[in-house]
């Protein structure tokens, strides 16, 4: 079960889901729209086993994306919950536009909370810029035992690539 806006509010005065900053304005039907930050990780080249990224603040004014090209940026947001499982995708406006966020994995374990790195990729030429509204959160309704989620992701606030090896 998919919580409302009512219930998104309600959840985040009582501290059962955490959106800071919070920003009614933001609120959506069944989701929160989330900002994206000021710090962009572009991917460079692999060697060996190791994959390279050229890390940079996003300009206040703009930054164009380049097509084709993984880019790897964070949420403004600190989004999270012990309650509840949230979903992060990107908005229906951006994806019309070209522009595709999180491509690999929108769940977010129930007990994690910090800024998420979000994986951005355009077929087209496209222009970013710090706190710009580019995706939106959902929370959903757990059924049965919670596990918290104890992994090594949830220690990041920065864009995080992939510590996996190649291999």
């Amino acid at each position: 079960m998919i919580l409302t806006w009512s219930k998104i509010i309600e959840e985040v005065q009582n501290k059962n889901i955490i959106l800071e900053p919070f920003d009614i304005s933001q609120i959506n039907p069944n989701s929160y729209n989330y900002r994206l930050g000021n710090r962009l990780r572009k991917f460079d080249y692999i060697d060996n086993e190791k994959h390279f990224f050229f890390e940079e603040e996003i300009p206040e004014t703009w930054y164009k994306l380049v097509p084709h090209q993984l880019y790897l940026a964070a949420t403004f947001e600190t989004i999270g919950s012990s309650k509840y499982m949230i979903s992060l995708i990107g908005r229906s406006s951006m994806g019309r536009l070209w522009l595709f966020l999180q491509l690999s994995a929108n769940i977010g374990h129930t007990g994690t909370c910090h800024k998420w790195t979000l994986e951005l990729v355009s077929t087209k030429p496209f222009i970013i810029y710090p706190y710009m509204k580019i995706g939106q959160v959902s929370f959903w309704v757990n059924q049965w035992e919670v596990i918290h989620y104890d992994g090594l992701y949830n220690k990041f606030d920065n864009p995080q690539e992939s510590l996996l090896s190649l291999h």
